[in-house]
């Protein structure tokens, strides 16, 4: 490194965002994430004793994987080397392994990679880095926000360790955020701020657990906001909270693993019959920008799964709200949307159509080919008879329009696919067929 480069890294490191200049150098500035990194917690002993193997970081943005990469680097003799999977290739691998082999054949030292977002490494890409996690070429430490157990090639994940990071806590954000504000080193002291404790509960809070979110907007009211006439300092309150930080943050990607949490939370409240659960959900869904389209969609196959003839007219609400949306668009669509959720929230419930279809697509491969009993083909032309189609029985001319014969084909005679539930319209039919083939 030239005089040049130590400059140019100098400069950005003084004014690089709050955020970053904040991260901690030590285990013990660490805050939060104690169910991984309490001192009687494995990660925290391995990091201590320099023993680590390779790693996944698992967690929502903000929450310190980086950080913690950057700890372990400050913290291990080994080589440490680090990649970002959105901007490098097979090379950079590559040559990070080639200086690896050099180190340690050298130097008798091990090399730690860290991969930031290494789920955007493709296949072949984790396919050729598992070789040199395998025989401990390098110590691999991946950060991810999406779930490793679907992004990242199994291989890799068999030969590491994953841990995954909480959001953060708003007291944890409290810490953060004072800590901003007090730090004469890597804070805002230069500026003689000052930070009011409302400000601090509504910025913590409105973070969601990601502490970049916290920090920038107190860099920004810092920075933004005029002195004091009387004290002569830069007062952050309430208000000027309220500005830097106007809409609450919500971790809500509709392409990342979230997205499909929460999805299923908002299934899961309507099948589990809670209205206040389900209307929430949505209410986070649409906050998030997700399609109204693809929320209906959601609350149709609800209706039809876990409603079904219970109450018939689930899916017809559903279809109606499906229909409706695209028409209408938002904001009105958000009440169509929780007419249909609540709706299907509050219906009674049954699994009976979905079972039937199921129990019947079953028979269907068990028995294979089955013919249809002769009496149910076709009889609409003359030769009919002749083939032997005849002696259907016209339900319409027997008493309750029902009459007993044989439907199903004869491997399949006496076997039942639906099975009525005993609530709602459901109960009916029950009684209904206990009252007509009794």
């Amino acid at each position: 490194m030239d005089l040049f480069d130590y400059m140019r890294n100098n400069n950005m490191k003084n004014e690089a965002p709050l955020a970053k200049r904040m991260r901690p150098s030590t285990l013990e500035e660490i805050v939060g994430q104690q169910h991984i990194l309490g001192e009687d917690k494995l990660l925290y002993r391995v990091i201590k004793a320099d023993k680590l193997s390779s790693i996944v970081l698992y967690g929502p943005p903000g929450t310190g994987k980086t950080t913690l990469a950057m700890v372990i680097a400050n913290t291990t003799s080994a080589q440490f080397h680090e990649l970002n999977a959105t901007t490098s290739g097979k090379k950079d691998i590559e040559e990070v392994v080639k200086q690896a082999k050099e180190t340690m054949g050298m130097y008798g030292k091990k090399t730690i990679l860290f991969v930031d977002e290494i789920h955007r490494f493709n296949k072949a890409q984790q396919d050729y880095l598992l070789p040199f996690v395998e025989d401990g070429t390098v110590i691999l430490i991946g950060a991810t926000t999406e779930n490793p157990y679907f992004e990242v090639n199994s291989a890799l994940i068999s030969r590491s360790t994953v841990f995954q990071l909480k959001p953060l806590t708003k007291d944890d954000i409290a810490i953060l955020i004072r800590r901003a504000v007090s730090d004469p080193v890597k804070g805002m002291v230069a500026y003689d701020a000052e930070i009011t404790d409302e400000a601090v509960e509504f910025l913590a809070d409105l973070a969601e657990g990601d502490a970049r979110n916290a920090l920038k907007a107190v860099e920004l009211g810092v920075l933004s906001t005029k002195r004091d006439e009387k004290t002569n300092k830069i007062i952050i309150d309430l208000a000027v909270a309220e500005e830097c930080i106007q809409r609450r943050s919500i971790r809500y990607d509709k392409d990342g693993d979230n997205h499909y949490d929460i999805v299923s939370a908002f299934i899961k409240s309507m099948r589990g019959s809670d209205p206040d659960a389900a209307v929430y959900y949505l209410a986070k869904m649409l906050y998030g920008g997700e399609s109204v389209t693809f929320i209906a969609r959601r609350i149709l196959i609800c209706a039809s799964e876990d409603v079904g003839i219970a109450d018939p007219q689930a899916i017809v609400v559903a279809t109606a709200c499906a229909q409706a949306v695209e028409r209408v668009g938002m904001p009105e669509a958000q009440i169509i949307l929780a007419n249909a959720a609540i709706y299907v929230a509050c219906a009674p419930k049954s699994n009976s159509v979905v079972n039937a279809i199921f129990a019947a697509g079953d028979a269907v491969k068990r028995v294979g080919q089955c013919e249809v009993p002769p009496h149910l083909r076709d009889a609409h032309y003359s030769g009919a008879p002749k083939l032997g189609h005849t002696g259907y029985q016209y339900a319409h001319d027997y008493p309750n329009h029902y009459v007993k014969q044989q439907y199903l084909p004869d491997a399949l005679v006496g076997e039942h696919f639906y099975e009525p539930g005993d609530l709602g319209h459901e109960k009916t039919i029950k009684d209904w067929f206990k009252q007509i083939k009794e």
